[in-house]
């Protein structure tokens, strides 16, 4: 799966779960993502997917997650949550991901190969 920020385009891994094929079921999917906590951007889907929450307890940055059953969340640091998450997928390589994401808002594509 490909995520377009701007210019940029990463490749995403996604997890072998429920969730993360009912999410590529709604591909190709564009979608305004505020920032939170200046380390994540997240955002309603337009739908509910499956949940099987994990407390991952390290967030890495480019992990795509689910928080409850409809937000979307795509994190650019890495650091310690004790928050539970549906694992979506991973960005194969989040090195300028940060960059890409900037401060506040940024609309995001997601889109299948």
């Amino acid at each position: 799966m490909w995520m377009t920020v701007g210019e940029r385009r990463f490749a995403i891994t996604l997890a072998d779960t429920e969730a993360a094929r009912a999410f590529a079921a709604m591909l190709p999917l564009s979608i305004d993502m505020p920032d939170l906590h200046n380390n994540e951007k997240h955002a309603a889907l337009p739908r509910s997917l499956p949940t099987s929450e994990i407390r991952p307890g390290t967030i890495r940055s480019g992990d795509l997650m689910l928080y409850g059953p409809r937000t979307l969340v795509v994190f650019y640091k890495t650091f310690d949550s004790p928050y539970a998450y549906t694992r979506l997928g991973r960005v194969d390589d989040a090195s300028g991901l940060a960059r890409a994401l900037g401060g506040g808002s940024a609309r995001i594509g997601f889109s299948k190969p």
